[in-house]
């Protein structure tokens, strides 16, 4: 993993993939959109209302896949002091929030049609906004201490033991009585989900996934930068010597 964990060869390799994460999440989210408004039928029982679902479905999937990530991050930074795991869960942290927030609010754009209603605690929606605060308590804590080592810690902790609730949003539909549907696309039996709406679900899931990482990329190159800015500033990096005979470079001793 040490192989991995040189900041150059990541910004090396992120710099040439960005680009393709980029490009191919703004054809998936074009195609997907497409599909999702103008060609999958409307549901014989929602009707028009459940085109929401291919924005409410794939952000409610990222909003734990990303979490997911954070934790796992975390405990490469506790355990193997990966130099990159703690600033790719940092630079994690807040796109994950983002699509949880997402999936808040297109859920409830959704369920007042359906329920007459725009909250209830129900079991899954009560636990997704556990996660929104999880993923809020984790930026506040890594940002709240003077020293950024001990706030990572903190952080990855936290990390950690939030993902005791991921499961809980899984299978909150199964263990309790729910308003919320049960899964209809990863589930033992295959998906109930007619394929006129899957492909284009599948589509805009895709394509929410390579612009996570399109971000994700450039919010770790970005911290990067900044890092190394900062370390030229406190003068942790060498000046470069003046040339022989030249005239001195600003900042050099001697």
């Amino acid at each position: 993993m040490q192989r991995f964990a040189n900041p150059g060869r990541f910004m090396r390799l992120s710099g040439s993939i960005m680009p393709w994460c980029g490009a191919s999440a703004a054809i998936g989210l074009a195609v997907g959109l497409y599909l999702a408004l103008f060609v999958a039928p409307p549901d014989y029982q929602q009707g028009e209302a459940v085109r929401i679902m291919f924005v409410h479905v794939p952000a409610a999937w990222m909003a734990s896949f990303v979490y997911g990530f954070i934790a796992l991050a975390s405990a490469v930074a506790l355990i193997w002091r990966h130099p990159l795991a703690d600033i790719a869960a940092q630079a994690a942290a807040p796109l994950g929030a983002g699509f949880t927030l997402l999936c808040l609010v297109t859920g409830s754009l959704w369920g007042e049609p359906m329920w007459g209603t725009w909250w209830v605690w129900d079991a899954r929606l009560t636990s997704v906004l556990v996660l929104f605060f999880l993923y809020i308590g984790y930026i506040a804590l890594v940002n709240g201490f003077d020293d950024p080592t001990r706030g990572a810690r903190a952080g990855a902790v936290l990390a950690l033991v939030g993902v005791v609730n991921l499961p809980i949003i899984k299978f909150s539909v199964d263990w309790w009585n729910t308003l919320h549907q049960p899964a209809s696309v990863f589930r033992l039996g295959g998906p109930t989900i007619d394929t006129s709406m899957l492909l284009p679900l599948l589509i805009m899931a895709a394509a929410f996934m390579l612009y996570f990482a399109a971000l994700l990329m450039l919010r770790m190159r970005t911290a990067i930068l900044v890092s190394r800015v900062r370390a030229a500033r406190l003068g942790e990096v060498e000046p470069m010597p003046a040339p022989s005979g030249g005239p001195r470079v600003a900042g050099s001793v001697g």
